[in-house]
């Protein structure tokens, strides 16, 4: 059972993960227009926007069994 406190928190964590994500995305289409970095780079930002999402589906999946 979740308090508020808790709850907000976690939709709190939740909304920063997203936001983590889509700004890496973000970052890696202009940064390729831009011919700033190499295509390295643009695979680690993309995994760590990945990872991002993979933590929030974890965390909204541990929801589902109460």
């Amino acid at each position: 059972m979740k308090t508020t406190s808790n709850k907000s928190f976690s939709q709190l964590v939740t909304l920063v993960f997203k936001g983590v994500a889509m700004a890496m995305a973000v970052a890696v289409v202009v940064l390729n227009i831009l011919g700033a970095v190499d295509l390295k780079t643009q695979v680690l930002l993309l995994g760590i926007g990945l990872a991002c999402l993979a933590i929030v589906s974890l965390d909204s999946g541990k929801g589902t069994g109460e």
